[in-house]
Order: structure tokens, then sequence, then C-alpha cells
């Protein structure tokens, strides 16, 4: 990163200049992991002691969370050279905090800026990170759990309110036999996804039942429900080895409250898959309090139906027919 001077007013001048371009107005903390090459000389640009008592430049996730305040509205920029790896679940309640990962441009996959869990031995590590706090975000993030504890089945837990996820990426490269597993678990209040991928084309899937890249079971994150969630321009990768497999999946009649939008995305079963799923989207039952709503060009292909469960409705969203030929689904 070159020679910098090291004065403080020119450190709270650059971290000025960060604050006004993405918008915030508290602290903004840096994660570099440890022996990146050019640790030494970002913590002589940027670090200084905030009034509070911590410091910008942070050598893990964990570390700079705990140093951010809730409604503080902070900015955390992660390095996208290094994998930040977590060593246990990122319980996120706190609200109005802001996660982004250092990149030019914002991908809806290969995010270089990775939030990643490996085998943990804790039954809290349901997932790299739970949101339950009000107003976070994450932008240029992947989201990356291998994780093969038990209780471990999602890459993140959404149960937050008014959460926005914008180019980010969902991979749980494991449980791919669970049919309870999934990249994202939605019990989210107004969660919205924006040009998001969620899921694979490579890695296939085993479980016999539902393995969705979504699930929307209702209060799996205690009290908590999709309520009013936004998926646009988002793509849903799928490499199902069963009939019975969904993509996004609830399996009670109340797992979305009011509304559902599915708009402009891709649901998407490889064609190198060992079967297609019977339907793309689908619920245990019936909706009875809120729709799953497609609309736009959303479409999928390599699956049977695009739904056939009541509460997910159409309006000329296409589904591939068997024949290669996009049709509107039943």
């Amino acid at each position: 990163m070159g020679n910098f001077e090291t004065t403080e007013l020119l450190r709270q001048v650059r971290l000025s200049h960060i604050r006004e371009s993405y918008g915030v107005l508290g602290n903004v903390y840096i994660v570099i992991a440890s022996g990146e090459s050019w640790l030494t000389s970002a913590t002589k640009a940027f670090n200084l002691t905030y009034p509070d008592g911590s410091q910008v430049i942070h050598n893990t996730l964990a570390t700079a969370k705990a140093a951010m305040v809730s409604g503080r509205n902070d900015l955390c920029l992660l390095d996208s050279n290094t994998a930040h790896a977590m060593s246990a679940l990122m319980d996120l309640s706190q609200s109005r905090m802001n996660f982004l990962g250092i990149s030019k441009e914002g991908r809806k996959y290969g995010q270089r800026a990775r939030v990643t869990m490996g085998v943990t031995t804790s039954a809290l590590d349901i997932a790299t990170i739970k949101n339950t706090g009000v107003g976070n975000s994450f932008e240029n993030i992947k989201f990356d759990s291998s994780n093969t504890k038990d209780e471990s089945l999602y890459s993140v837990a959404e149960g937050g309110e008014y959460a926005i996820y914008k180019n980010c990426e969902f991979c749980k490269s494991t449980d791919l036999n669970e049919d309870s597993a999934a990249e994202l678990l939605c019990n989210g209040d107004g969660a919205q996804f924006i040009d998001c991928t969620f899921g694979s084309l490579a890695n296939a899937i085993t479980a016999s039942g539902a393995r969705p890249v979504v699930l929307f079971d209702r209060e799996t994150i205690a009290g908590k429900v999709a309520r009013i969630v936004t998926f646009k321009g988002c793509n849903f990768l799928y490499k199902a080895g069963a009939t019975a497999n969904r993509i996004m999946y609830g399996s009670g009649a109340t797992d979305i409250e009011r509304s559902c939008l599915i708009e402009d995305c891709l649901l998407h079963n490889a064609i190198l898959a060992g079967n297609d799923p019977a339907q793309a989207i689908a619920f245990g039952s019936s909706q009875t309090e809120g729709r799953v709503i497609i609309k736009g060009s959303t479409m999928s292909v390599g699956c049977t139906k695009l739904s056939t469960t009541i509460g997910v409705e159409t309006a000329g969203a296409a589904v591939d027919s068997g024949a290669g030929i996009a049709v509107n689904a039943a």
C-alpha cells in the first residue's frame, strides 16, 4: 500500500472520507487477517484509538464486531484477500451495524471477502452469523460454512428486522444429506436480498427430503418468522438428487406472514443433477397467513413445476417443462 504518513490528523481525514463514501456516522473498523503483507502499512495509514478505547484495525471479525456499538451506525470493512474464519457463531443482536467486503464492484457470486466456518464443537454454532438485530446491512460478502456439527445446519440464520444483504453469496457445503439444512434460514422481518446467490450447481444434494437453499420454517429462531421478505435479482443454484428436493421450502402453513416477493430471480437445478425437483418452491401446507409472489422475469429450470402450493402465486413466471421449453407453472 506504499509509504503513508502516520499523523493522527491524516488518519482521521482518511477515515472521514470512508464515512462519507459509505454514508455512515459511526466508527469505522477494518479487519485484516494476521499475516497479510499489507497489514503493517495499513495499520500505519489507518489505525488510531477512538474515544471509547477501541481501535480501527482488527485481525478478526469477532473482535471488530465486539468493538461496534448498537445503534451507532458503525461500519466494518472486511479485507478481501484472506478468508475470515469464525471459530464460533457471530450472534448479532445489535442494531444498525454495517458489514462491507472491500471490493470496487459488487459481485453476484465469487465475493473475495469470505466469512467462513469449519468444524466447531458448540451446539450454538448453527451458522456463521445469526442476525436478530434491527436495520443491519451486509454487502459484498460470501458466507461459507463447512461445519459438520449436528446443530450447524445453515450458512446464515436471518431473524432480524429490515436487514439488507446485497451482492452476497451463501454456501453450506456440508449437510447435503440433511433434509432440514439450508444455505439460508429465513425468519427475517422485512429482510431484503438483492443480487445475491444461494447454493451451488456443483454440490450434489443427497437428502431424500426438501434440503432447500432457503428454508422458511417458522420460529426456528425463537419468536421469528419470514414477514414481508424480498428476493430481487437473485440466483438459487441447486443439484438435486431426488424429486422431493426443493430449492425454497417451508414445512408449515404459517411460514410466510403477509408476503414474500421473488422478483427477477433464477431458480436453477443443474443439468447434471440426479433428478428434477417436483416443485422449485413449495410448502408442506397451503399458506394461510401470507403469499409468495413470483414477479417479473423469475424463472425456474430443471424443475418439473415452479410450484403447486396454494399461496405461491405467479403471473407468467416460467418453468422448464422437462423438454427444455419454458412454460407457465400450473
